[in-house]
């Protein structure tokens, strides 16, 4: 070999590891979000807000959602235990469909006082579940559901938005869509509570 394909091939080689170490590099921050907490903290959170930056909310039932105990969101568990039917939205902050049944499940609960009407926010980031509602005016008190613990716990599909109703710890019904009113949402509860 001449020396001119020697230096080729050191070269080749020089450049291929500075594009290697190039992408690592890339890719390492690439995901990392504005602001995050830098790797020497290792009790840094990089999944969002912890519960204590998560902005108030109104109290939970103390009696958990379904039967099913998870931590309020934004609240304490110390409203009245729910009891007769309850109707519980699952919803997550990046959902844009839950963002747009929301304020149905408000109108809902403000014309059925008879019911216990919660959400059970399904993302491990409980401060963007918290400001979405702020920013949207929803005053439905919510659970927070960091490990998919409510639908797992009760064998749910896993879609959101899903609306369930509990009769007590009893699931009399599922809907696992979308609704379009707060008349839809009536509609449907009204006929799943006729049928228990």
């Amino acid at each position: 070999m001449n020396r001119q394909n020697v230096w080729t091939i050191v070269i080749g080689a020089i450049l291929t590891l500075a594009v290697f170490a190039a992408a690592f590099v890339m890719l390492s921050t690439v995901n990392e979000p504005a602001g995050a907490p830098q790797a020497a903290d290792p009790t840094a959170s990089t999944t969002g807000a912890s519960q204590s930056e998560v902005a108030d909310r109104p109290d939970c039932p103390s009696t958990g959602a379904g039967g099913v105990a998870l931590d309020c969101l934004g609240g304490a568990n110390s409203a009245a235990p729910a009891e007769g039917i309850t109707v519980v939205n699952v919803w997550a902050w990046w959902c844009g469909p839950c963002r747009d049944e929301l304020p149905y499940f408000d109108e809902f609960a403000d014309a059925n006082p008879e019911y216990t009407v919660v959400g059970v926010h399904a993302d491990a980031n409980p401060g963007n579940g918290a400001d979405m509602l702020d920013e949207l005016g929803i005053r439905l008190a919510s659970y927070q559901d960091l490990d998919n613990t409510f639908a797992g716990t009760l064998g749910l599909p896993g879609v959101i938005p899903i609306t369930v109703v509990f009769d007590g710890a009893e699931q009399v019904a599922m809907f696992p869509k979308t609704f379009g009113s707060a008349q839809e949402l009536d509609d449907a509860v009204a006929e799943a509570v006729e049928g228990t």
